[in-house]
C-alpha cells in the first residue's frame, strides 16, 4: 500500500529552499560550486559576445553596401509618367473646367498654378540653386560638392515660362479662352531621358479627334524642350533643392471652346504606348470653357 507523502509546512519548505540556495555542507551556490558558476558565466559571455560580433558584422556589411541615396531596388517605373496642372481630376481624366464670366471659377485655376510654381520662384531658386549649369549637356556628378554634403541642382525659374508664368499675365489666360497648362515630368533616379548627349526631350501636345476646336498651341520655354542640364535625378537626399524641369502650354480655343488633349514627352527611351499602362510618358486632359 502506497504511504502517504507528509505534508511539509511553509516553514519547512522556506528551510528547503534556502538550504537549495546556499549549502554549507558541500560549499553549494543553487546546486553549483562558485568555481563552476564563473566557468558557466564566462560560457556565456563568450557566446554573446560572439552572437554580438556576428550581428554587428552583419548589419555593418549590409549598411555598406547600401547607398544612403538610391535605392537598390524599387518599383518604379523606368519610364517616368507625366502630370499636368492646374491638376482638377474627373472620373478618368484631369479635366480643367471653367468659366470666363465666373471669376471664382477661374480664379480657383490661377490659385493652383500659382501654388504649384512656388518653388519656382526666382528668389527662392537663387536663394537655394545659385549654380551655373552648363546647357545642353547631362550635368553628371560623381562627387557631393554641394553645401551640407549634397550635388547641385540647376535652377529653374517660373519666368522661363514666359507669358505662361504668371509674372506678366496673373490670370495665365483663364480670364478668357487661351488657358495655360504645365506640363511635368515625373521623377526617376539617374533617368536619362535620351541614348544621345545633344537631344533633349521636348513636350508635344495633340488635339484628338472629335474636338478639333484649338486654333494654335504655344510651348514655353522655346520648342517645349526640357533640357539636359536637368538629369539625371540623384535622389532626394542626394539633390534636396531639385526641381523639376516644365513646360508651359497655352492653347487659344475657339468655337465650341472644348476640347481634348494628349500631351507627351517625346524622347527615344520614354515609352507612350505601354498597353499595360496607357498613361506613361503621356497625359490626356480635357479643356471647357464656358462663358
Amino acid at each position: 500500500m502506497a504511504t502517504l507523502k507528509e505534508k511539509r509546512t511553509c516553514g519547512q519548505r522556506c528551510e528547503d529552499f534556502g538550504h537549495f540556495v546556499w549549502n554549507s555542507d558541500n560549499g553549494t551556490f543553487m546546486g553549483r560550486t562558485p568555481v563552476k558558476w564563473v566557468y558557466i558565466s564566462l560560457y556565456y559571455v563568450a557566446f554573446y559576445a560572439v552572437m554580438t560580433g556576428l550581428f554587428s558584422l552583419a548589419i555593418f556589411v549590409l549598411m555598406y553596401t547600401l547607398s544612403p541615396y538610391t535605392p537598390d531596388y524599387h518599383d518604379r517605373l523606368e519610364s517616368p509618367g507625366v502630370m499636368v496642372w492646374p491638376n482638377t481630376y474627373g472620373e478618368e481624366i484631369v479635366e480643367i473646367t471653367y468659366n470666363t464670366s465666373n471669376k471664382k471659377s477661374w480664379t480657383k485655376m490661377c490659385t493652383i498654378l500659382k501654388n504649384f510654381l512656388q518653388p519656382y520662384n526666382e528668389t527662392k531658386q537663387q536663394l537655394l540653386n545659385n549654380h551655373t549649369c552648363t546647357k545642353g549637356k547631362y550635368y553628371f556628378q560623381k562627387t557631393f560638392t554641394a553645401p551640407h554634403h549634397t550635388k547641385w541642382s540647376c535652377p529653374f525659374t517660373e519666368n522661363m515660362l514666359g507669358p505662361c508664368s504668371g509674372i506678366e499675365d496673373p490670370t495665365f489666360g483663364y480670364n478668357c479662352s487661351m488657358p495655360c497648362v504645365v506640363i511635368k515630368m515625373n521623377r526617376v533616379i539617374n533617368f536619362l531621358p535620351s541614348n544621345m548627349t545633344s537631344v533633349a526631350p521636348y513636350v508635344n501636345c495633340t488635339v484628338l479627334s472629335g474636338s478639333e476646336n484649338v486654333d494654335e498651341i504655344e510651348y514655353f520655354p522655346q520648342n517645349g524642350t526640357m533640357d539636359l542640364s536637368y538629369f539625371p535625378y540623384y535622389g532626394k537626399l542626394a539633390q534636396p533643392n531639385y526641381v523639376n524641369p516644365l513646360v508651359a502650354v497655352k492653347f487659344s480655343l475657339i468655337k465650341k471652346k472644348q476640347a481634348k488633349i494628349q500631351c507627351r514627352v517625346v524622347s527615344d527611351v520614354i515609352s507612350y504606348e505601354n498597353i499595360h499602362d496607357p498613361y506613361e510618358g503621356k497625359v490626356i486632359f480635357s479643356l471647357n470653357v464656358q462663358s
